[in-house]
């Protein structure tokens, strides 16, 4: 372990001296520089059980409880999907406080790679030199949007990987087809903090790609009575979890989502889809190069119950523009998916992740969130 080491915001760390932490009075290090350090020599040192927080993104933030053996078994699969070999480079630019950043430490380790980590950013390829020679990297789908829109010249970068996962979020029409762009194959993950991170993948460029999802070996699925997925094995510890994700099983071992259960707005006796919506709205934005962020949400009517509303960020449309949207939503949407109201947000309230909190957000423009 002597000759391994690490790379953190462009500081040398060696196995050795972060398993006994002995350069802590000598390198001065940041917040996000020591948690991440501090979850390494954990590793090294052999602990059995990780405290790990959720995002929050659907709910209220909770720590839960992983052991190592959950954890090596999901890094395991994804080292063998990729064929990672020791040495080979990992590029870690995603939060490592929470579950994805943190398996990307996971594989790291195990796999022998030699670890580039930086604190998370909108274009992370900036702070790393065009010159390294990178094996395989993680981002959320705003991440590889600003690569290709601010740093083209990094195209090379990514199509030597030997794979790309993308997460956190779901990918836009608009992003689908820039990430074409890129040679090296890219997947969509599925999975959550309960999972250790993905237990299936869906492939987005190349000839493989697809618009479902491929499970993992060895990893059972299942439908309950709302049609939501359940999953089962090494990564849950043998115990069936029940998800909030209603999916399409296509076969025991492929599946297509279609959203959370959460997300269906009863609106006049008929049930929509929130993340239906949401795609359509995404492609009626599709062609325009500074289009908001937005989320769909429902709101109390005397008359329906709940109807349709769209949440936008920044500064509110102009009359004209506000028609020519519901114009190109006319054809994508049925009536009773047409939103009814439109609201607007400057700014967005974020979990630590970056992802939208639609919650936070609802009640900072004073509107319900039951």
């Amino acid at each position: 372990m002597t000759d391994k080491y690490l790379s953190l915001n462009g500081k040398k760390f060696y196995y050795d001296e972060i398993a006994s932490y002995s350069f802590r009075n000598s390198i001065p290090l940041n917040g996000y520089e020591s948690k991440t350090l501090e979850f390494c020599r954990n590793w090294l040192n052999g602990v059995q059980e990780f405290p790990i927080q959720t995002s929050g993104s659907t709910g209220a933030p909770k720590i839960i409880s992983l052991t190592r053996k959950q954890l090596e078994a999901s890094a395991r699969r994804t080292i063998k999907l990729l064929n990672l070999k020791p040495n080979d480079c990992t590029f870690v630019c995603l939060n490592t406080e929470y579950v994805a950043g943190m398996m990307m430490l996971i594989r790291g380790f195990i796999a022998g790679l030699q670890m580039i980590i930086v604190e998370p950013i909108s274009n992370p390829l900036t702070l790393i030199s065009p010159d390294e020679n990178i094996a395989f990297g993680a981002f959320v789908p705003m991440q590889l949007h600003t690569i290709l829109q601010e740093s083209p010249e990094r195209l090379e970068q990514l199509n030597q990987m030997k794979g790309i996962l993308v997460g956190g979020a779901p990918v836009t029409p608009t992003q689908q087809r820039e990430l074409l762009r890129i040679q090296a194959p890219i997947f969509h993950t599925y999975g959550m903090t309960e999972t250790a991170s993905h237990i299936a993948l869906r492939r987005l460029n190349g000839p493989d790609a697809a618009d479902y999802y491929n499970v993992l070996d060895d990893i059972e699925v299942g439908l309950d009575k709302r049609g939501c997925l359940t999953i089962k094995g090494d990564v849950t510890n043998n115990e069936l979890l029940v998800t909030n994700d209603i999916v399409e099983l296509l076969t025991p071992t492929r599946f297509r989502w279609i959203g959370r259960a959460d997300h269906t707005i009863n609106t006049g006796g008929v049930k929509v889809q929130i993340e239906t919506v949401e795609l359509a709205i995404a492609e009626a934005f599709a062609d325009n190069a500074n289009s908001p962020r937005f989320f769909i949400a429902p709101q109390s009517d005397e008359v329906l119950g709940d109807k349709v509303v769209l949440i936008l960020e920044g500064e509110k449309l102009g009359e004209q523009e506000e028609q020519q949207l519901f114009e190109r939503l006319r054809p994508l949407l049925k009536k009773f998916e047409m939103p009814k109201e439109v609201y607007y947000s400057r700014a967005f309230s974020e979990t630590a992740t970056g992802k939208v909190s639609r919650q936070r957000t609802l009640q900072k423009l004073g509107l319900h969130t039951e």
